[in-house]
C-alpha cells in the first residue's frame, strides 16, 4: 500500500475550505472532512470537494447502537468518499453493522477504519476518567484486534502505535495516524505525537496533518515538506 498525506480541512465554512484548496494549483491532496466542516455545510461540501478530484476521508467517528450506525453508514456511502471511520469502543457488533451498511449494492465501499484512542488522550486520563486500567498500548492493540475481527480495514491510532498494530493485525491492516507535528513545530493539544519522518519509520500508512499545514504561512510548501518527509 502506498503512503499518503491527508490534510485535515478543519474549517468552519465552505468559503474558507475552498479558498484553502485553491492554493494547491494543479495538486489534488487527500483531504479529511471532520465534524466542524460537515456540520457547518452538510453533504454538499463533500460532493463539491469530491467533484474537484480530491480523495476524501470523512471523519465523523460514528458511535451508537449497531442498527443506527448501519443506517447512517448506508447514507454516507452515497457520498462516494474514500474512507470513513467510527469508534472501536462501539463494540464488534457495531463495527460489523457499519460494514454492512456502508457496502453499496454493487459491492463497493470506502475504507472503514476504527478510532482506538484519541491522540489527545493520555494514559492518566484514560485511567482516571475512562476507568480503563490497562496500559494505553495494550488497550489500543485490543481495539485494533477487535476491528480486524469485525472485518474493518484498519484503525486510527498514534503514529507510535502503528508498527505494533501491523504486528498484531498484519501488514495489510491500515494505520491512519494523526498527531503529526514538524520537529520545529508546536504540539498544540496533542499528547502522543511524532514527526512525518518518524511516522514513516514506525510504519504509518497515512498521516493526517492539520494545523502544521493549514496554519502555515505557506500551506503548499508545508504540505510538500510533509510529502517529502513521509512519502519520500
Amino acid at each position: 500500500m502506498g503512503k499518503d498525506v491527508i490534510i485535515a480541512c478543519d474549517f468552519s465554512s465552505k468559503e474558507e475550505t475552498l479558498a484553502f484548496l485553491d492554493k494547491f494549483s494543479g495538486k489534488k491532496p487527500y483531504v479529511k472532512i471532520g465534524m466542524e466542516l460537515f456540520y457547518a455545510e452538510g453533504p454538499a461540501i463533500v460532493r463539491e470537494i469530491k467533484a474537484r478530484g480530491h480523495k476524501i476521508f470523512l471523519d465523523l467517528k460514528l458511535h451508537d447502537i449497531p442498527n443506527t450506525v448501519k443506517k447512517a453508514m448506508a447514507v454516507l456511502s452515497r457520498l462516494d468518499v474514500d474512507m470513513v471511520n467510527l469508534h472501536a469502543a462501539g463494540t464488534r457488533a457495531m463495527m460489523e453493522g457499519a460494514l454492512e451498511g456502508v457496502t453499496r449494492p454493487d459491492g463497493t465501499r470506502p475504507l472503514v477504519i476504527a478510532v482506538t484512542q484519541l491522540t489527545s488522550t493520555s494514559q492518566e486520563r484514560m485511567q482516571e476518567e475512562l476507568l480503563i486500567d490497562q496500559p494505553m498500548d495494550k488497550t489500543v492493540m485490543h481495539y485494533a484486534d477487535n476491528a480486524a475481527k469485525a472485518g474493518l480495514d484498519g484503525v486510527v491510532c498514534s503514529p507510535m502505535e502503528a508498527g505494533k498494530v501491523h504486528a498484531t493485525c498484519g501488514d495489510g491492516f491500515v494505520t491512519v495516524t494523526p498527531g503529526i507535528r514538524f520537529a520545529d513545530g508546536d504540539k498544540g493539544d496533542q499528547v502522543r505525537v511524532t514527526t512525518p519522518a518518524q511516522a514513516k519509520e514506525i510504519g504509518s500508512d497515512y498521516i493526517v496533518v492539520g494545523r502544521p499545514i493549514t496554519g502555515a504561512a505557506d500551506p503548499v510548501e508545508a504540505y510538500e515538506r510533509c510529502v517529502r518527509e513521509f512519502v519520500g
